[in-house]
């Protein structure tokens, strides 16, 4: 495709302007692309994730939230295809019995858990998945949520619960309710899941609360959001236990390959 029409009129002052436009130029270029960029930040892979969690109707402070599915859905950002996908239940320790709201609200039976494993054992599943897929060995990736407390409230309360070591793979993401927010220039009010299907114009695929459905139609957002443009980049990470924003047009290294989590003494 010729770049002659990007070239201006004149060329006097014209240097930095020439340079905006190539660069735009080629970053659309890029994002067509179906094989991978080597040297890029830009990501391979992103891991969609959305923990479902113990919970009672009337939540108090105090009620301890427990993962009780961890689901991944792998997204190639070259083919825009989800290409594979993870899921687990996962038995409760502080409140093994689910409440009957949990079971409504989420799909998740008593005996789904009753029969699941531990979470270090789930989460030690879940390495093995990346390093099958070569998560952080071949390809780069990063994890996506739909908001900030996927990570920095149940992955982080639920490390400590099960007395292991917050995981290094999960220490920074992408928030996709910020990115949407910010590249579609919406209000924060704007940014729940069934909102932000409903105007790209589709509806939701599956069942609400379910760990799985969640982050299938969330992949589908990010798809749209890929094809439309957005350079979807982390946002988010955890440093010292606390959540911080991360500015999107700052670099950003390739996420490091998983490691295995280490049981605390």
């Amino acid at each position: 495709c010729s770049t002659t029409h990007l070239l201006p009129s004149t060329s006097e002052g014209v240097k930095d302007v020439l340079k905006k436009r190539l660069k735009n130029y080629y970053k659309k270029q890029k994002l067509m692309q179906k094989e991978p960029t080597n040297g890029d930040s830009y990501y391979d892979y992103i891991c969609v994730i959305d923990f479902e969690a113990t919970c009672e109707e009337d939540n108090q402070p105090e009620f301890t939230h427990e993962i009780i599915e961890f689901p991944i859905v792998l997204l190639n950002t070259h083919t825009l295809e989800i290409e594979d996908t993870f899921q687990q239940y996962v038995k409760p320790e502080i409140n093994p019995q689910l409440s009957n709201f949990c079971i409504n609200l989420t799909g998740i039976t008593q005996d789904h858990v009753d029969k699941a494993d531990a979470f270090p054992q789930v989460l030690q599943n879940v390495v093995e998945w990346m390093r099958q897929r070569e998560l952080g060995t071949k390809y780069s990736y990063t994890i996506l949520t739909d908001g900030s407390w996927d990570m920095s409230k149940f992955l982080n309360i639920q490390c400590r619960i099960s007395r292991i070591k917050y995981p290094s793979f999960a220490k920074k993401w992408i928030n996709i309710r910020k990115s949407y927010g910010n590249f579609y220039k919406v209000p924060r009010n704007q940014t729940k899941l069934t909102i932000m299907l409903e105007k790209l114009g589709m509806n939701y695929d599956g069942r609400p609360h379910s760990g799985l459905d969640d982050s299938k139609n969330i992949a589908r957002i990010a798809i749209r959001m890929l094809q439309d443009g957005c350079e979807l980049r982390v946002n988010e990470r955890m440093h010292g236990g606390q959540l911080m924003s991360v500015s999107p047009s700052a670099p950003v290294e390739g996420a490091p390959a998983p490691q295995m989590p280490r049981f605390r003494n």
